[in-house]
């Protein structure tokens, strides 16, 4: 693991957050006021979360949940606010109404516990950048620090039986998204360029890199990474589905049972093969897999294992996974083009020194050489 130290998540105030926030209500909910704000402690470096409860709504709105509107107890909230767009982001753009968009077709067309969009608010003059709200649910997310394979969490403290149950229903989450979503209504999420849906998703993370990059040190990793994956192009990429993008258990809130109470974060969505959100699925769990057992610990590895993913998964849609040395490699590289990103912005704010070897930036730079050479599975 690395020593240095947690990046900062935001640069905003948490408390004037809050008071705005209670401004922008009023429009919408004369007399509302947001009460018990918090960032939470897994907020990302990408889009921010804000979890808050609406308190005083009179008149209430029809549309909301029925304590609120009874006048009880509090309804909790989260919010997503797209980054500031001055504080060395990591990603260029953040379209808040598309992911906003993305939800509300999931909702309407699966049965996935999707959280039920409130409002939409695209004018950055109330919190200094286009957000949504969303009914926040109740349960538990697996961790990503410390990473829920090392010791000390729930998801590490659970029975054999509880996680198999909790994968087989995260792969289901996968498996209902691909299948029930019509992709033709999924049109929004296009990727501009040509050639096939994974063509054009490859490009945009090769304009993503040159973003990254632009006058700091290039990662020779990465950039091998993609002519590899040239080499292992899929002969047919298969059937274009709409894909979750960031698809990993850390993205799902879970209730006492182990089932899936929440699908969140919807901001990589996009056009393409299943096997996108299957290879990122199966690497990001071996991404912290791979850091634990660097570290001397035992981890879960007989969890979320590339076989019994891709079987559970043929089971469920009667699609066999396919390309799946392409697809993990791709996940790896596009797992180190964020990490890169990640680590200029420590380098941006002064938490790291500038490196003289960018790869080193990368965590996972002895997996994605691995990989690259054919001998990581």
């Amino acid at each position: 693991m690395t020593t240095a130290p947690r990046p900062r998540t935001t640069t905003r105030d948490p408390e004037d957050l809050t008071r705005r926030l209670t401004a922008w209500l009023d429009t919408r909910l004369p007399g509302a006021r947001a009460v018990n704000a918090t960032v939470p402690a897994s907020n990302g470096m990408s889009s921010e979360t804000l979890l808050f409860d609406i308190d005083g709504a009179n008149p209430p709105s029809p549309g909301l949940s029925a304590s609120l509107a009874q006048g009880g107890t509090p309804m909790s909230c989260a919010l997503r606010l797209a980054a500031d767009p001055a504080a060395y982001t990591i990603f260029p753009r953040y379209d808040m109404a598309r992911q906003y968009r993305t939800m509300r077709l999931v909702a309407d067309r699966t049965g996935l516990p999707v959280p039920r969009t409130l409002w939409l608010e695209e004018d950055p003059q109330f919190l200094g950048a286009p957000f949504f709200v969303m009914e926040r649910a109740a349960g538990r997310v697996p961790p990503d620090v410390m990473p829920y394979t090392y010791e000390g969490n729930w998801l590490y403290a659970a029975t054999d039986e509880e996680r198999e149950r909790l994968e087989a229903d995260s792969v289901s989450v996968l498996a209902q998204l691909h299948d029930q979503v019509p992709v033709k209504e999924a049109e929004f999420l296009a990727v501009d360029g040509t050639g096939t849906a994974l063509h054009r998703h490859i490009e945009s993370q090769r304009r993503y890199y040159a973003w990254v990059v632009d006058g700091l040190p290039p990662s020779p990793v990465i950039e091998r990474g993609f002519s590899r994956l040239a080499d292992l192009w899929p002969a047919d990429p298969g059937e274009t589905v709409l894909t979750w993008g960031d698809a990993r258990i850390g993205n799902i809130v879970y209730d006492d049972a182990f089932r899936p109470a929440a699908v969140l974060d919807w901001e990589m969505a996009a056009l393409g093969p299943r096997e996108l959100d299957l290879g990122w699925m199966i690497y990001l769990h071996r991404f912290f897999q791979d850091l634990t057992e660097s570290g001397g610990q035992r981890g879960l590895p007989d969890f979320l294992r590339r076989d019994r993913i891709e079987g559970r998964y043929t089971r469920l849609t009667g699609h066999t996974p396919r390309d799946m040395e392409f697809h993990t490699l791709y996940a790896a590289l596009r797992q180190a083009i964020v990490m890169l990103r990640v680590a200029y912005r420590q380098v941006h704010f002064g938490e790291v020194p500038v490196p003289d070897d960018a790869d080193a930036l990368i965590l996972h730079r002895d997996t994605l050489e691995a990989m690259i050479a054919g001998r990581y599975w």
